[in-house]
């Protein structure tokens, strides 16, 4: 009997370009011919709006059997929301408070190339911290993200909080081009897996899988298949694979199967 399998997808970089909608050739490949053989899902350290943003309003809850928003803290089987928590109800709403104050002050010290709007966005399970702001473009992003690499804006950022609040039982998690999620230890993309059920087999499909990268935790895990991916297009193509592997599995367990005499 063949396995049951799911494919769980990040978002950003993994299905589409970072903040960008998913492509249509994307979209069709995963509905009309990846669900033919496996149930689809997705998580994101992003809230459910902005998961919308990318994958369409429009029966997005048909298209993917699970939706992991924010790390899976607000999550999704078959359109029903499934139960949650909150960070300040782990850390305490001083404690909380103590994070965000300290980070706006590092922030108002920092002298960037440029700076925008929206640098805290308080989530259900998470803080998104963003040294350059929410708020720039898709240019502004890049331009970011260039500089950050060059200047370790972000890691320098995280390693700040670390020595200031040494003793939080804090994950802090880069993902994307111009934040970082800051989260309790347990909560990353590995927290979405025990609301996943009845599968013989987990596929995670990730862009930022290296050390200190926001899908590190969940491609490292025993309980999934980890693929590590560069673009959407190279999600296709690895998926291209996964099928046709499958698929000769399917053939070899029917050849194995034992005629029966009538």
């Amino acid at each position: 009997m063949s396995k049951k399998i799911i494919c769980l997808f990040d978002i950003d970089g993994t299905l589409t370009e970072p903040r960008q909608p998913i492509k249509s050739n994307v979209e069709k490949f995963l509905l009309t011919i990846l669900k033919k053989d496996f149930d689809i899902a997705v998580v994101s350290g992003s809230d459910l709006n902005k998961i919308k943003e990318q994958l369409g309003n429009e029966n997005i809850f048909e298209k993917y059997k699970y939706i992991f928003a924010e790390n899976g803290l607000v999550s999704f089987r078959d359109g029903n929301l499934l139960p949650s928590q909150t960070i300040q109800s782990i850390i305490g709403e001083d404690v909380l408070q103590d994070v965000i104050n300290f980070s706006l002050k590092y922030i108002s010290e920092l002298k960037l190339p440029f700076k925008r709007g929206t640098f805290i966005e308080f989530r259900t399970g998470m803080l998104n911290i963003s040294p350059v702001g929410r708020n720039c473009t898709k240019e502004e992003r890049e331009q970011f993200y260039e500089y950050d690499i060059e200047n370790q804006v972000r890691q320098k950022f995280i390693q700040a909080l670390k020595k200031e609040f040494p003793n939080l039982a804090l994950t802090y998690s880069i993902g994307g081009q111009i934040s970082f999620d800051v989260f309790p230890i347990g909560w990353d993309k590995t927290y979405c897996l025990r609301h996943i059920q009845g599968y013989e087999e987990i596929h995670f499909f990730g862009d930022k899988t290296a050390l200190g990268g926001n899908d590190h935790e969940i491609y490292e895990s025993d309980l999934t298949v980890g693929h590590r991916v560069t673009g959407p297009e190279d999600t296709i193509n690895q998926l291209n694979i996964l099928i046709t592997l499958v698929k000769e599995n399917k053939e070899k367990e029917q050849i194995a199967i034992p005629m029966q005499c009538v």
